[in-house]
C-alpha cells in the first residue's frame, strides 16, 4: 500500500511543487462560482458592498448600536469597524465550512486519478483569500473616501492574519479527513461556525464583555486576529508582537499536525467513498 509523507518539509514541498496546479484550481473555483451569471465575477464586488450597506442600516440605524472607545459614533465608521471583523470571519468560515466535504465532493480524484489530495485545503484557502481581498478593497475604498489613507501599520495586515490562516489550514486538513469518514461533520461544522460568528468580537468590542468572560473569549482563535486587524487598519496601532509571533509558531505547529493526520488517514478514503 502506498505511503504518504507527513513531514513538515513535505507540507511545504507539496505546495511548492504543485503551486501552478493550485493556482489553476483556485482560478477554476473562483470563476466557476459565477459561471452562467450575467455579471460574472462582478458579483464578488457587489456582495461585500451589499453586506456593508445592510450591516450599516441594521446595526447603526435600526438598533442604533455604538462601538465606543476610539469610534466617534458615525454610522459609516461603525460599519467599517464591524465589516473589518466580518472580513476575517468570512475567510475562516468559508474554509472551515467547505473542509468536511472536500474529499467527498472530489471523489473522482480519489478513485480514478493519482491526485495530490493534500492540496485541496490550499485551493479552498486561496479561493477564500480572493474573496477576502475583494472585500478588503471595498473596505479600503470606503475608508479612504471617508477618513483618508490608512496608517502605515496597515501594511502589516498580512502578518497579523498569518496565525489565523495557518490555524485554518491545519483545521481544514483535520476536518477534510474526519468528514470523509463521518458525514455528519458537515452539518456539525455549520452550527459551530454560526455560533462562532456571535462568540467572536465582530458585532461588539471585547472590552464590552465582563472581565470573567474575556479570558474564555480570548481562547477563540478569531478574537485576537479580529482585534489586531482592527488595530492596524483602523486605529493605526502597532501589532502585539508577542501574540503575533507566538501565534505564528503555534499555528504553524497546528498546521503540520493537521497535515500529519490527513496524510496518515488518506489511505482509507477510497474505501469509504
Amino acid at each position: 500500500m502506498r505511503t504518504f509523507s507527513a513531514s513538515p518539509i513535505e507540507l511545504i514541498g507539496s505546495f511548492w511543487r504543485r503551486r501552478e496546479l493550485i493556482g489553476d484550481l483556485i482560478k477554476r473555483d473562483v470563476v466557476g462560482r459565477y459561471r452562467g451569471s450575467l455579471m460574472g465575477i462582478v458579483w464578488s464586488f457587489i456582495n461585500p458592498l451589499f453586506m456593508l450597506a445592510v450591516y450599516t442600516f441594521v446595526f447603526a440605524v435600526i438598533f442604533k448600536a455604538r462601538w465606543g472607545g476610539n469610534v466617534s459614533g458615525g454610522n459609516l465608521e461603525f460599519a467599517l469597524v464591524l465589516f473589518a471583523g466580518l472580513m476575517v470571519f468570512n475567510v475562516f468560515a468559508e474554509c472551515v465550512n467547505k473542509s468536511p466535504g472536500l474529499i467527498i465532493s472530489n471523489a473522482n480524484y480519489v478513485k480514478k486519478v493519482i491526485f495530490p489530495l493534500e492540496i485541496l485545503p490550499w485551493v479552498t484557502m486561496g479561493s477564500a483569500l480572493f474573496h477576502g481581498a475583494v472585500s478588503l478593497l471595498v473596505w479600503l475604498l470606503f475608508y479612504t473616501i471617508s477618513f483618508g489613507i490608512p496608517g502605515a501599520w496597515s501594511l502589516l495586515l498580512p502578518v497579523v492574519v498569518l496565525p489565523l490562516l495557518l490555524f485554518t489550514l491545519g483545521l481544514s486538513w483535520i476536518l477534510a479527513s474526519i468528514g470523509t469518514y463521518l458525514r455528519d461533520m458537515l452539518q456539525f461544522i455549520g452550527l459551530i461556525t454560526t455560533a462562532l460568528m456571535f462568540l467572536s468580537p465582530i458585532f461588539y468590542p471585547i472590552t464590552s464583555l465582563p472581565e470573567r468572560y474575556r479570558l474564555i473569549f480570548m481562547l477563540n482563535p478569531l478574537t485576537i486576529t479580529i482585534e489586531q486587524v482592527r488595530g492596524v487598519l483602523i486605529w493605526n496601532k502597532e501589532p502585539d508582537w508577542a501574540w503575533t509571533l507566538g501565534g505564528i509558531l503555534v499555528a504553524a505547529l497546528f498546521a503540520w499536525l493537521g497535515f500529519f493526520l490527513f496524510q496518515k488517514t488518506r489511505r482509507g478514503f477510497a474505501d469509504v467513498l
